[in-house]
C-alpha cells in the first residue's frame, strides 16, 4: 500500500515540510548513500548495476571489479564478458555488462574519460536514465538534485510531502517544496526514511520522527 490520498487532501503544509527535514536532518546530519564508489565514474557505473537490486548486492560484486578497473579505459579493456563474470550475481547482468562496457567507451571517446557533470550528458549514455543521472550528479558533483527511486515515490506520496502519479511529476513537486537549505541531503533522507522506517507493506510509524506531520491516515499501530 502506498497510502496515495487525493493531492489536494494529502498534501503537506509548507511550515510542516520545514520541520519534516529538520528532524531528518537532526537525526542524520550527514547522510550518506550505501552504494560503495572510489571516484565519479565508479559511482555511475555502481548506480548502473542497482536498478532492481540491492545496495548490498551490488557492492559484492563491485569490490572485486572496482579493485581491477576503477576507469572508463580499464573498464572497456575489460571486455563485456569478463565484465558480466563479476556481475553475474546481480540481476539483468547481460545487459548491465553491455552497458557499462558500453558507457565506458562512450566516456572515453566521447567525453575525455571524464564522467559529465551535465545531466543531458550522463541521460546520453546507455544504461543511464534520470533517476541515475540525478543521482551522480548530486553525489559526485554536489548538484541539488533529487532522484526519484521507489522509496523517494513512496514516501513523497505517503506522507503528503510531494504527491504526483508519476516519477517525474514527484521529483518535480519535491525540487519545488523542499526549502533550499535542505537539498542538498534530502535524496538520501527520504531513500534512507522509506528503506528503514517508511517501509513498503508494514512502516514503522510507531517510531517514525515524523509520525505527526504525515499525512498518511492508516498509521501503523504500535504493538
Amino acid at each position: 500500500m502506498t497510502g496515495r490520498l487525493s493531492h489536494k487532501k494529502a498534501m503537506m503544509k509548507p511550515d510542516a515540510v520545514d520541520a519534516f527535514f529538520a528532524r531528518l536532518a537532526a537525526a542524520n546530519p550527514e547522510p550518506v548513500g550505501e552504494l560503495a564508489y572510489v571516484n565519479p565514474f565508479t559511482l555511475l557505473v555502481a548506480v548502473v548495476l542497482s536498478a532492481q537490486a540491492t545496495d548490498k548486492g551490488v557492492n559484492k560484486a563491485t569490490g572485486p571489479l572496482f579493485a581491477v578497473a576503477d576507469t572508463p579505459q580499464k573498464m572497456a579493456a575489460l571486455g563485456e564478458e569478463k565484465v558480466r563474470d563479476y556481475i553475474k550475481t546481480i540481476g539483468l547482468f547481460r545487459t548491465k555488462a553491455k552497458n557499462v562496457v558500453a558507457l565506458s567507451q562512450q566516456l572515453i571517446e566521447r567525453f575525455g574519460g571524464e564522467v559529465p557533470q551535465d545531466r543531458a550528458a550522463l541521460e546520453s549514455l546507455p544504461g543511464v536514465g534520470r533517476k541515475t543521472a540525478n543521482v551522480v550528479a548530486s553525489i559526485a558533483f554536489g548538484e541539488a538534485t533529487i532522484a526519484v527511486d521507489t522509496h523517494v515515490f513512496r514516501v513523497a506520496n505517503r506522507t503528503g510531502l510531494a504527491p504526483g502519479k508519476t516519477v517525474l511529476e514527484v521529483e518535480k513537486r519535491l525540487m519545488k517544496r523542499v526549502p533550499a537549505k535542505y537539498l542538498r541531503h534530502a535524496h538520501h533522507w527520504l531513500i534512507l526514511h522509506g528503506r528503514y522506517t517508511c517501509l513498503a507493506r508494514k512502516p514503522l510509524c510507531p517510531r517514525c520522527p515524523v509520525a505527526d506531520l504525515c499525512r498518511f491516515k492508516a498509521k501503523t499501530k504500535a504493538a
